[in-house]
């Protein structure tokens, strides 16, 4: 029988310049493999063997977690979460990512207006999950559906507009804002037609957000790195654990 190659972290990204940034910077540093795989538009998606995969890491995207007849890819990523948290496999979601992991636990879908740019979250007091500040922090935030609460998920943080911005499921972790972004990727986004397009029916331009994001990026770089490296070191753990 042969050994099993050396677990991996799954990145499940939906476009091209939606990527791990941040976060796949914390996870080299436990040195893990890291795989990325785009399979939003696949039927029948090729997926690494689960027991191979150490954390799941599920990123943003355009579309939105329950369009399955035209993505039927994300009903595999919706079991595959599923699958996931039932066992205490890490999961990180951003965005979309937040938005499959909440559904894939029974929260429901809502559409709304975009809201695309630097504003306040506020952590829920009844936790120390994000130590790293009191009550209010600005963040990136780029979307325009939000997801309710799953049924016994811990909220982390709400916002004026959004009442879950951050929650915890088990071994599954959900951010609705963007820490993953760095100032090179913002770049990225604001040179996709798709997200300028996103950003003019906003009301905003590439300056003003740049501008915003560049005030603020000091004070999410601290939280960005408590926050994914404790995830990075939750899947080295759950490697650790795969490997015996």
């Amino acid at each position: 029988m042969g050994s099993m190659s050396k677990p991996e972290v799954l990145v499940l990204q939906h476009v091209p310049w939606e990527k791990p940034g941040r976060i796949r910077t914390y996870v080299e540093e436990c040195e893990l493999p890291v795989q990325t795989l785009t399979i939003a538009g696949a039927k029948k998606p090729d997926l690494p063997d689960f027991d191979e995969v150490a954390g799941i890491v599920v990123m943003g995207g355009p579309m939105g977690a329950t369009d399955f007849d035209e993505y039927p890819g994300l009903k595999a990523e919706t079991k595959l979460i599923r699958a996931a948290v039932s066992v205490g496999k890490p999961v990180l979601g951003v965005c979309l990512g937040h938005q499959l992991i909440a559904t894939a636990l029974g929260a429901k879908l809502k559409r709304g207006e975009p809201q695309i740019g630097v504003a306040p979250i506020k952590r829920v007091e009844s936790h120390d999950y994000f130590d790293m500040w009191s009550k209010s922090l600005p963040v990136l935030n780029w979307h325009a559906d939000t997801v309710t609460l799953p049924d016994s998920a811990q909220l982390l943080a709400r916002s004026a507009n959004t009442k879950v911005e951050a929650f915890r499921f088990g071994s599954a972790l959900g951010l609705q804002f963007h820490l993953e972004v760095t100032p090179q990727l913002l770049e990225e986004w604001l040179d996709e037609p798709v997200m300028v397009k996103q950003l003019k029916a906003a009301h905003s331009s590439k300056s003003q957000l740049r501008e915003a994001y560049a005030e603020v990026n000091g004070q999410l770089s601290p939280l960005a790195e408590s926050v994914f490296s404790g995830f990075a070191a939750r899947c080295a753990t759950y490697a650790k654990a795969l490997s015996r």
